[in-house]
């Protein structure tokens, strides 16, 4: 029953909905023509009701009325289901329906209900694409009012919400909430797969992903989907080259923010991540966990085709490639393609000649920083790779091997054109030359070519005169560190070539085969030049 006639005719537009007023503004329509012109004032930001007791400004007395309701603590509205009051009674409305269930508003482009009208307009934006709230600094739209505030706040930098146990200040409620948890411990969301708890819901439900393996975020360049969208948009930079995060030491710039952070560190010097088995310290933790398998053991990582380990995943991936054949990266010098990304950088510097790695003793560069690292050691005499055969010490690791395969008589490189194996690669790639007559680097100097690269650097130096290697001795110097050392012989007496057959012993391997020739009985063969 209504009291008055004007009273009735409102209410039965309401079942007319007959929105006869619409906004030109936006395009929204309302039943009244005071709704219209309450909502235009949003549009054209007009505030002309303000709040004495926060001075804040409203752009309609009801909404002003609405808010000192906030100073006052005046909550006329109680939920007949639970406890709750409210200062409005759209709010009471809207709570109800949580208990009942109750969602009236639904979408006309799908099955979606919703219990908020507000909710239901803000959902069909999303099949509308309709984005009515442009931020008044820039050209951005929005289809939320409250996007457009937060938005707003980049350009004036205001960070209203202030953390309770730090001094840091945030520009949206919800990144202080999950602030905080970082003081409290707390970690509301729990995965329904497994027992991992979050302090972010967006975190769990990439989390989730992992289990449910949904990939919801696409690349609009490739194929490639994505279960987050940060790994989307930076995936999507390597496709447009754009590298937002630029170091404030020098004019390096980054398309990842760790990355950047990562690299300012090598000019402050900080390694905050210590090793809690040693005194090693590393600029970033991934690297300090890296490092901690090593004294552990841990190689969680495990092949799906053989039963290799690994203590990091990226050497998995690199390690599988090994097995499907694949090698995704392309170097765009030549048509070279490669299966580590790492190791694509390394060979584009042999087009480039670029060789970023300096060492601190000497003026010699490398394009690799392990090259760096093992070049460094003979500056420094450290030798970290022992022997577990004899008390031997090494710079390198693949030394190491080597040499322990004289102890253990393994011979893993085998010849392709005899039955001839080897312990060391190279010694197998120098001999397979002798069946192929191969012989791939050529003198600058002169048309001699030779089959290694030692016997090119000895063979140049007839030309260039050098002569490196200095007898310990006396001032005699020499081309060759063998030469040195046949040598060196003469001043200490040393014999290491034993007759097999007596017990003489020879400084040098050619008088040692010389000699044998008696016992054996063989002629030596001499070329003849007429």
């Amino acid at each position: 029953m209504f009291l008055w006639a004007s009273l009735l005719k409102k209410h039965l537009k309401v079942h007319a909905k007959k929105n006869t007023h619409s906004c030109h503004l936006c395009g929204e329509s309302f039943l009244h023509l005071q709704s219209l012109k309450e909502h235009q004032k949003i549009h054209t930001d007009v505030r002309e009701y303000v709040c004495f007791e926060s001075e804040k400004t409203f752009s309609s007395a009801s909404s002003l009325k609405l808010h000192e309701k906030i100073h006052t603590g005046e909550k006329p509205y109680k939920c007949s289901h639970c406890d709750k009051r409210f200062s409005r009674l759209t709010h009471l409305k809207t709570h109800e329906r949580i208990h009942t269930g109750e969602k009236p508003y639904k979408c006309s482009h799908c099955d979606k209900r919703f219990s908020r009208l507000t909710h239901l307009k803000t959902h069909e934006r999303i099949h509308t694409g309709e984005k009515p709230y442009k931020c008044s600094h820039c050209d951005k739209r929005f289809s939320r009012l409250t996007y457009l505030k937060t938005h707003g706040r980049i350009h004036t930098g205001e960070k209203p919400y202030k953390c309770s146990h730090c001094d840091k200040r945030f520009s949206v409620s919800s990144s202080l909430i999950t602030h905080e948890r970082i003081h409290t411990g707390e970690k509301p969301y729990k995965c329904s797969h497994c027992d991992k708890r979050f302090s972010d819901s967006t975190h769990l439900k990439t989390h989730e992903r992992i289990h449910t393996g949904e990939k919801p975020y696409k690349c609009s360049h490739c194929d490639k989907r994505f279960s987050d969208s940060t790994h989307l948009k930076r995936h999507e930079r390597i496709h447009t080259g754009e590298q937002p995060y630029k170091c404030s030491h020098c004019d390096k710039r980054f398309s990842v923010s760790s990355s950047l952070k990562t690299h300012e560190k090598i000019h402050t010097g900080e390694k905050p991540y210590k090793c809690s088995h040693c005194d090693k310290r590393f600029s970033v933790s991934s690297s300090l966990k890296t490092h901690e398998k090593i004294h552990t053991g841990e190689k969680p990582y495990k092949c799906s085709h053989c039963d290799k380990r690994f203590i990091q995943s990226t050497e998995l991936k690199t390690h599988e490639r090994t097995h499907t054949g694949e090698k995704p990266y392309k170097c765009s010098h030549c048509d070279k393609r490669i299966n580590n990304l790492s190791h694509l950088k390394i060979h584009e510097r042999n087009h480039t000649g670029e060789k970023p790695y300096k060492c601190s003793h000497c003026d010699k560069r490398f394009s690799v920083s392990s090259s760096l690292k093992t070049h460094e050691r003979i500056h420094t005499g450290e030798k970290p790779y022992k022997c577990s055969h004899c008390d031997k010490r090494f710079i390198q690791s693949t030394e190491l091997k080597t040499h322990e395969r004289t102890h253990t008589g393994e011979k893993p490189y085998k010849c392709s054109h005899c039955d001839k194996r080897f312990n060391n690669l190279s010694h197998l790639k120098r001999h397979e030359r002798i069946h192929t007559g191969e012989k791939t680097y050529k003198c600058s100097h002169c048309d001699k070519r030779f089959n290694e690269s030692t016997e090119l650097k000895s063979h140049e130096r007839i030309h260039t005169g050098e002569k490196p290697y200095k007898c310990s001795h006396c001032d005699w110097r020499f081309i060759r560190r063998g030469n040195l050392k046949r040598h060196e012989r003469t001043h200490t007496g040393e014999k290491p070539y034993k007759c097999s057959h007596c017990d003489k012993r020879f400084s040098g391997a050619s008088s040692l085969k010389r000699h044998e020739r008696i016992h054996t009985g063989e002629k030596c063969t001499r070329e003849v030049f007429h």
